[in-house]
């Protein structure tokens, strides 16, 4: 500790006195004068410091670590770009699984406490200097965070999609056109490894071939008990934090009622064979890419709109059903904050890809019972029927938040055509699925989602209205035989009188056509001034 209290000292003499440095010349001939204080200073310094991080225990490598960092914040804007390339390859090595513990839990420990220190501190850094970093580093910094989404650790996998959010909500507004397409490639390359597919695969050893059996507990019973275990987001407390953005990042996730890395799996391995013992480390790991799914839909949510704002949108929709004032507009306030604006139509489609894709797993996984019973009795998930109903009706919001909000993006004119069509066929399916749910609590947990659906369908024009009602009007007249929420209701109830007066089955009311003439008037005037 010591030690590293000189090396800062250091690092302010190296500030104070860099002519020293350039000044002098024993065997520095071959060295440029202008990199002569990073060779004989800048570079010794972290370089030292890089090895306390790869060589101490943990509250001297977190202390170093921190002190690292804290030099790279202070002096930074005196570095010229190619001393940050030299800087970043020390600090990678971080990261490097060739340098890491050979023992799991010494791993285990390493990736949860200094792989995670260094993630977000390594973004706090590219923030602050993104104008220099930005042709430097960024590659780097994408190729690392999707690293951190491999790893068998669920922490550093949800600090990745974290850091993710953070860089880009953060730096966005400078993103080129290219810079994007980065950024949305690297979400695409996260999203596409991290599909769980063995769930729907996996079959207990020697009964690849037979059909999978119920058991005695009733199907409709384990999934009233299973629906309510759905959050597979985990939050740790005993992470070392050196930045604000970390802390915020994991104060805006849900905890889990599950973690990966709370040693269940470790504690359930002893005494069992060695067939047992790989199924339980393959369900560590579909674990972590759950989360990882969840984690991504949430920040793929989060930029595109900016954070709580879709939470916002779901309470101000519920508040006007019940108040039954949907023709009102839903006032966010962080509306125009998110990075919506920035991306192009091809992005956001490739975004949209990403997300259904999840979804129609999350839906055949959710669909598939007997894979599910299976899972369970093998010990998948803790003491529940394991579902993916928070990936099934997260992402399928994001979805329609982001193909609705292009639909009436008059700047997005030219992609109207396919964003309507993709609305179609998504809302069309999404109703079908609904309307085969079986499940009481499942059912409930679209509650949110059919009132954002119906709340968003009745805010377009009447032309556009008319090719939507006509495609779910059976759908939605079958939803009616279920016992919904007064919410939602009221929503159905405003649909279907939208439909008798925009097909002229019925005329509007006095009241209605009053209003309607009112808001007509408006409008003129408004286009008069």
């Amino acid at each position: 500790m010591e030690a590293i209290r000189l090396i800062r000292h250091c690092a302010k003499y190296v500030s104070d006195r860099p002519q020293a440095f350039k000044d002098y010349t024993s065997d520095d001939m071959n060295v440029a004068p202008e990199d002569r204080v990073w060779v004989r200073g800048w570079f010794p310094i972290l370089f030292e410091l890089s090895c306390i991080i790869n060589r101490c225990k943990l509250d001297v490598r977190t202390r170093g670590l921190t002190v690292m960092f804290e030099i790279m914040k202070t002096y930074g804007h005196t570095y010229e770009k190619h001393w940050w390339q030299d800087l970043f390859r020390i600090v990678f090595r971080i990261f490097d699984n060739m340098k890491l513990p050979e023992q799991q839990t010494e791993k285990a420990e390493w990736m949860t406490t200094t792989c995670n220190h260094a993630l977000y501190a390594i973004c706090d850094v590219f923030t602050q200097y993104f104008e220099a970093l930005n042709n430097v580093l960024l590659d780097e910094i994408f190729s690392q965070l999707y690293w951190c989404v491999q790893q068998d650790n669920e922490q550093l996998a949800r600090s990745g999609t974290n850091c993710l959010e953070n860089v880009v909500i953060l730096n966005g507004e400078k993103f080129t056109l290219e810079i994007w397409d980065k950024t949305c490639n690297c979400m695409l390359d996260i999203f596409k490894t991290t599909i769980p597919h063995a769930l729907l695969t996996w079959r207990p050893a020697g009964t690849e071939s037979e059909p999978v059996l119920q058991g005695d507990v009733p199907d409709k019973q384990l999934d009233s008990i299973s629906q309510k275990s759905v959050d597979l987001h985990v939050c740790s407390d005993d992470q070392q934090s050196i930045s604000s953005a970390e802390k915020i990042s994991f104060e805006n996730r849900q905890p889990s009622q599950f973690s990966v890395g709370s040693g269940i799996y470790e504690e359930a391995s002893k005494n069992r064979t060695p067939t047992k013992v790989q199924e339980q480390k393959l369900f560590a790991a579909l674990l972590i890419k759950c989360v990882v799914q969840l984690e991504l839909i949430q920040t793929i949510d989060n930029i595109v709109f900016f954070p709580a704002t879709s939470k916002k949108e779901d309470a101000e929709n519920l508040a006007a059903a019940q108040r039954d004032t949907l023709d009102a507009e839903v006032h966010i306030e962080t509306q125009d904050q998110g990075m919506y604006r920035y991306l192009t139509a091809q992005q956001l489609f490739k975004l949209l890809d990403c997300l259904l894709e999840s979804h129609r797993f999350a839906k055949a996984f959710n669909s598939s019972s007997e894979q599910r019973t299976a899972l369970w009795k093998a010990g998948f998930k803790g003491k529940s029927k394991p579902n993916l109903l928070k990936q099934e009706t997260s992402s399928l919001a994001c979805i329609l938040r982001i193909l609705f909000r292009m639909y009436t993006d008059n700047n997005r004119s030219d992609a109207w055509e396919e964003v309507q069509q993709r609305l179609l066929n998504v809302c069309r399916d999404a109703i079908s699925y609904f309307l085969t749910l079986t499940s009481e609590s499942h059912r409930e947990a679209w509650t949110s989602l059919l009132l954002l659906f119906l709340t968003k369908v009745l805010k377009i024009s009447d032309d556009r209205f008319k090719a939507h009602a006509s495609r779910y009007y059976p759908l939605l007249c079958e939803i009616m035989q279920f016992d919904l929420i007064p919410e939602l209701r009221a929503v159905l109830r405003k649909f279907y009188l939208r439909i008798g007066n925009v097909f002229k089955i019925s005329q509007p009311s006095e009241q209605e056509q009053g209003a309607e003439n009112t808001e007509h008037s408006l409008k003129a005037l408004t286009l008069e001034v």
